[in-house]
């Protein structure tokens, strides 16, 4: 076994070389979401963490004795981390070292909460025994295989779903994302819509045609329902993220139609899968009934103290 050793995210070149690890890691774990899928480290940097220098602080690599990385662990945000091992040198000495690494480096108030697959034993074991119980709001991973044809969903009567247009409608399907996430806030509370450009269409991934948006035939400048899909060529998936409907036009097969429509589109590009994630229970019997019930659950497992 090659020795395996402890290294600090240095800079851009370790960013793209950990983008690279994760698409190797897809693939040797079967297409399975067993780690980080590389539209998700993605989404984390431009818009989680806003391209900042903290990401330096947030990642830490293990790598052999050919400078090739074995394992990363990576902080979403303070507080909650995921392990992303290559099955190569996945090991129980490793995993512990990941593990100290995190409770030394990223706790938050005194909390750390740690993602295991609810098939992996070994890790799942691990934290029992430092102290872990499993928390609530465990994270569906829906598949689906895409070597069939993909039945036809029409969008509601009155709606037309279409990929988004020129920039001019950045302000409508970031209103929109607004109000799909947020329905119980004031619209004083909303900052604008900036961020869309600025952290979401930068992304290595991002393509105009793979963002879907359902807007009303009367009104062509809203946005009632959206969908982005990431393809990544590579490991020949789409990751679905986000997904979501304004309350007002919520209950009338948007969002369904969305998905359909996205998954199509993954298919003629040569897609062999995609993924959407889900926590609660209306969003998860969405997924399920479009993506099939195949599925992956990330448990999270936390410690205070």
């Amino acid at each position: 076994m090659q020795d395996i050793h402890l290294c600090r995210y240095e800079n851009e070149a370790d960013y793209w070389r950990i983008r690279a690890f994760l698409r190797d890691v897809m693939i040797a774990n079967d297409l399975r979401q067993w780690s980080w899928h590389v539209a998700r480290l993605d989404y984390w940097r431009w818009h989680v963490m806003d391209n900042s220098d903290a990401i330096a602080d947030m990642a830490f690599m293990w790598q052999t004795s050919d400078n090739e990385i074995a394992a990363v662990l990576v902080a979403e945000e303070m507080g909650q981390v995921y392990f992303q091992v290559h099955p190569a040198h996945r090991n129980a000495a490793l995993e512990a070292q990941m593990l100290d690494t995190a409770e030394a480096h990223l706790l938050e108030d005194n909390q750390l909460v740690v993602y295991a697959h609810s098939e992996d034993t070994a890790r799942s074991e691990m934290l029992q025994s430092r102290g872990y119980v499993r928390g609530e709001w465990a994270e569906y991973q829906w598949r689906r295989d895409l070597d069939a044809p993909i039945p036809s969903v029409s969008a509601a009567s009155g709606y037309t779903v279409r990929s988004m247009g020129d920039t001019h409608e950045n302000p409508a399907r970031s209103w929109c994302s607004w109000r799909a996430f947020h329905p119980d806030e004031p619209d004083s509370a909303y900052d604008g819509h900036e961020w869309f450009a600025l952290n979401f269409q930068r992304q290595p991934l991002y393509r105009r045609d793979l963002d879907l948006i359902a807007v009303p035939d009367g009104d062509p400048f809203e946005v009632a329902a959206f969908t982005t899909i990431w393809y990544d060529d590579v490991t020949r998936t789409g990751y679905f993220e986000p997904v979501g409907t304004a309350p007002e036009h919520q209950r009338r097969g948007l969002a369904r139609a969305l998905l359909t429509e996205g998954l199509g589109r993954v298919q003629r590009l040569g897609g062999k899968r995609a993924f959407v994630g889900g926590y609660s229970v209306a969003a998860n019997a969405l997924y399920r009934s479009v993506f099939s019930g195949n599925h992956d659950i990330a448990v999270p497992w936390i410690k205070t103290g």
